[in-house]
């Protein structure tokens, strides 16, 4: 996008403000101060709200809605036994089916979730790891169903595995297996999708999970390195795929520490990728992240006061220059965001863009003592904890030994401890409590959603050529024995309606599952 030319740049009181003040510019190694010379000058971060209940429909109602709120992105939340999956009438589904985010179990399900929306023009985020490989086969076979070309599809599947086995749970296979799959998405994208970021390796959960910012710069960066070790055996370049490669970070309370540690990911990634592997492209170079400020803060005692908080993170994230950004409703604690309040959090980025004037300078923090210091500490103290994931044979090897877990496990405690003996103060919840008298409005699941998706299923089963459907599945199981690439098959599957849970049974059979150690 052209630079905002047709802004005046200066304060409210009329002074006149440069682009970026210091020495040191942006948009240059080691990218510190920012990734493009202009930052926000030349364009807004994405607002990408993340979004997803119910039915595709409702979803679907739900996108639509943000976008002509002046949303720039989507964000798709998917329902557990999607994330795990599982089809909506499968057993294991019962009870969760549109709870959590939408249903998806084919591509049918896929058409219903982006009806009227111009894929071609708008960016689409999937928060999907174990199955990422499935749902943007059920994308792409969407776009070119509906006439668009699957070289013009922007946006980003999540497919972090990693941090699935050490935070956050949703994982079906084998580390080997699990990683295959990554790098086949890799080498697909690479060579059919080359507006797509095939990953976007996770921070937000490890955060999430207990973490510190430095434990979520350190693991976060180490499990990236570990795609691109994985992607070079392959026999990948790292120039075809590593410009792809996004991020995706917690935005946490302390102000000037999440400033800094965006910062700090940025140099660091710099330096470790030009170290290890003398990429070519300075894109491969560049860390692009998007930023959702921490769900973990939100609190269900007095909930307007996580306005307060989302603005405060909201702000960290733009000031630390990130790619994109998702505000939290602020009553989330509650339930799933309602209209309104999904509003709200919407209006925040936007007042953040239009009227705080953190968009027209480029690191405004930069060469503050205090921020330039605490980068230096995150800088160093992450890159002393990566050295150790290295002693133990990097991210996959330490993941199995259960080292992220543990470190996880001891800071999460040390925060509750001081919480819980009011040494951390969380307004609320140990200081300035009162009397709740809680009337909000909290967004319901219609709970015959499980049958409707039910019977749709059973519909498209009824009207597909089941011995297509039995073709694509053994095909996918024969390629899964061998070492053959899984992606164009599993499109040719969910070309021919086969559903999600039916090409991932498949693949269990010869991957089998896997149990991850918990680190206690």
């Amino acid at each position: 996008m052209a630079e905002r030319t047709d802004l005046t740049w200066t304060t409210l009181g009329g002074i006149h403000i440069d682009s970026i003040y210091g020495m040191e510019k942006a948009g240059a190694p080691p990218y510190t101060r920012g990734i493009h010379e202009n930052m926000y000058r030349s364009r807004h971060w994405t607002m990408r709200q993340y979004a997803g209940f119910s039915s595709a429909e409702e979803t679907n109602n739900r996108f639509r809605l943000l976008l002509e709120k002046g949303q720039t992105g989507l964000s798709v939340a998917f329902d557990l036994p999607t994330q795990l999956g599982l089809d909506a009438d499968d057993p294991l589904a019962e009870g969760e089916v549109g709870k959590v985010g939408v249903s998806i179990s084919t591509v049918e399900d896929m058409h219903r979730l982006f009806e009227e929306i111009p894929l071609e023009n708008i960016s689409t985020s999937m928060t999907i790891n174990a199955p990422a490989m499935v749902l943007l086969a059920m994308y792409l076979v969407v776009a070119e169903e509906k006439g668009m070309s699957r070289e013009n599809l922007r946006g980003t599947i999540q497919n972090d595995i990693l941090k699935e086995y050490i935070a956050r749970g949703t994982y079906i296979f084998p580390p080997g297996p699990s990683m295959r799959l990554i790098t086949d998405c890799f080498a697909f994208c690479a060579k059919q999708m080359p507006l797509w970021n095939p990953i976007s390796i996770s921070g937000y959960h490890i955060r999430e999970a207990g973490s510190t910012a430095i434990q979520e710069v350190a693991i976060t960066l180490a499990n990236g390195l570990e795609y691109i070790e994985e992607a070079v055996k392959k026999g990948l370049d790292i120039d075809h795929f590593a410009p792809r490669l996004s991020f995706f970070f917690n935005c946490h309370n302390d102000f000037f520490e999440e400033v800094a540690k965006f910062r700090a990911a940025r140099k660091l990634w710099h330096d470790l990728v030009s170290q290890r592997y003398q990429p070519k492209n300075s894109k491969s170079l560049k860390l692009r992240f998007h930023t959702q400020v921490a769900g973990v803060s939100l609190t269900a005692q007095q909930p307007l006061n996580n306005i307060s908080r989302v603005t405060i993170q909201a702000l960290a994230a733009v000031c630390g220059g990130t790619q994109s950004l998702h505000t939290n409703s602020y009553d989330e604690a509650i339930g799933l965001p309602t209209e309104e309040s999904a509003t709200v959090a919407l209006r925040t980025q936007q007042i953040i863009a239009e009227e705080s004037g953190a968009a027209s300078v480029v690191d405004p923090l930069g060469g503050s003592y205090y921020v330039e210091h605490l980068t230096s500490e995150i800088y160093n103290k992450a890159l002393a904890k990566i050295k150790e994931i290295d002693e133990l044979g990097g991210a996959l090897s330490a993941t199995i030994a259960a080292w992220p877990q543990k470190e996880i496990h001891e800071a999460a405690w040390n925060h509750l401890n001081d919480v819980e003996s009011g040494r951390r103060k969380i307004i609320g919840v140990n200081h300035g409590i009162q009397t709740e008298n809680m009337h909000y409005n909290v967004q319901k699941i219609d709970e015959s959603l499980s049958n409707k998706q039910k019977i749709r299923l059973e519909d498209v089963k009824n009207n597909r050529n089941n011995e297509y459907v039995s073709s694509c599945l053994e095909q996918i199981r024969l390629a899964c024995e061998s070492n053959d690439d899984l992606f164009e098959l599993v499109i040719n599957a969910v070309k021919h309606r086969c559903t999600l849970g039916e090409i991932i049974s498949t693949m269990k059979e010869v991957f089998g599952t896997y149990m991850a150690p918990t680190g206690f």
